[in-house]
């Protein structure tokens, strides 16, 4: 079964206006909602460095 309640308020918190969300295909779904293959998150250390670099001025 289809998660369409899930898969709509995401699309929502995502700025995906409901009428664009069903023009969407399943394919143009995944390639929105999906992290691209070998992509790792980001680490402490690079969080640390990129903070240094572009201070939020807080």
């Amino acid at each position: 079964m289809t998660p369409w309640g899930e898969m709509l308020r995401l699309a929502a918190a995502m700025g995906v206006a409901p009428e664009a969300f069903w023009r969407l295909s399943l394919r143009e779904w995944r390639m929105l909602t999906q992290a691209p293959r070998g992509t790792a998150p980001l680490g402490r250390e690079e969080l640390a460095r990129l903070m240094e670099g572009w201070p939020d001025g807080g």
